[in-house]
């Protein structure tokens, strides 16, 4: 049992909750950006319900996990040497998880730029199912579920701080979800911004598994600075169109 008067009574512990909520929240921004641009490819009666599957799946991924801290932290080990240069399962999970984000990614851009519609540019259907989309939502929450522990483990002890953060976590998501997904469908633009994010963190966990630390600080200001000039070009698009509207229109020579 666990002493929860005793632990959130030390300031240090609400310091590292909040601290910790903050960065899984910032972790689970990755997810629901991939859920999201998924998602929008199903029928429109189906997008919601696969989002709450989705995020849901992430949810009890990440308490299963949990549950099996002292296995999950144990997948940092070295199990294997490649030219001189050790990996651990942890270390693997994310190249793989980084090359499926890459191919996604690129995958979905082709999608969007291609004016024919029709095989995708790795062969398969343009077209996805309702199964074939929570598969690879599930696969991906793995990945992210494993290194979102991994970050929570590093920074506390306490299995209650890990779990609350977790349901603070998964409840923002929850309620994120909808209102972000409708965004990208309704901007065009932003859906190819958001998948030029998929790009980037694919390459970051390849970078990650192959040793390689990159500061999460860096990715994630570039992320918001390139959000923000699409907010410019968004505003700027929409102050144009009222313009154009009013603008008289020449009459038709016969």
């Amino acid at each position: 049992m666990f002493d929860l008067v005793a632990i959130f009574s030390d300031p240090a512990n609400l310091v590292a909750l909040a601290t910790l909520i903050t960065m899984e929240i910032v972790l689970g921004i990755d997810n629901l950006i991939f859920i999201s641009v998924l998602t929008n490819k199903l029928p429109e009666h189906q997008r919601s319900k696969a989002r709450m599957v989705g995020i849901s799946a992430a949810l009890v991924l990440r308490l299963v996990f949990l549950s099996l801290v002292f296995i999950i932290v144990q997948l940092t080990e070295p199990i294997v040497t490649v030219f001189g240069h050790s990996f651990s399962w942890r270390d693997m999970i994310l190249i793989a998880g980084g090359l499926f984000l890459v191919w996604k990614a690129t995958k979905e851009i082709h999608h969007n730029v291609d004016p024919e519609p029709g095989p995708d540019l790795f062969g398969g259907r343009a077209t996805m199912s309702f199964a074939a989309a929570i598969g690879q939502i599930l696969l991906l929450d793995a990945v992210f579920s494993i290194d979102s522990i991994i970050t929570a483990v590093g920074m506390t002890d306490h299995i209650p701080i890990m779990v609350i953060a977790i349901l603070v976590t998964v409840a923002v998501m929850l309620l994120a979800a909808n209102p972000l997904a409708n965004f990208l469908h309704a901007h065009p633009s932003v859906v190819m911004l958001a998948l030029g994010f998929l790009l980037m963190i694919g390459m970051t966990l390849i970078a990650e598994g192959f040793g390689a630390k990159v500061p999460k600080g860096y990715i994630y200001a570039a992320m918001l600075f390139s959000a923000f000039i699409e907010a410019l070009n968004l505003l700027s698009r929409r102050a144009k169109r009222p313009q154009a509207e009013d603008k008289p229109r020449m009459p038709i020579k016969r």
